[in-house]
């Protein structure tokens, strides 16, 4: 295919709506997010409750923990493997 200046596009009405209603359609969300975000500017920040802040520093505290276990639970495995991986490699 060459495009030049001789190069004909044909559209047929169809598809000239679908494209202005899509240009419409983007042109309203553009316009309706920068309202949302005007708005959003303007609101209050919120406040953290104690409660909620508390909960959450709770579930840290937990998963800081499990992770931890998990890590020496792996650790032990690995101490076997390297035992048994030894064990088969002085048989030899």
């Amino acid at each position: 295919m060459k495009l030049d200046e001789k190069t004909q596009l044909t559209l047929d009405i169809k598809t000239i709506a679908i494209i202005i209603s899509f240009i419409v359609s983007f042109t309203g969300m553009w316009f309706a997010l920068q309202a949302d975000i005007e708005l959003a500017k303007r609101l209050p920040k919120p406040e953290v409750a104690r409660t909620e802040y508390d909960l959450k520093d709770q579930l840290i505290r937990e998963t800081i923990i499990n992770t931890q276990e998990q890590v020496k639970e792996n650790g032990e495995k690995l101490d076997l493997i390297e035992e048994r991986l030894y064990e088969l490699s002085t048989q030899n």
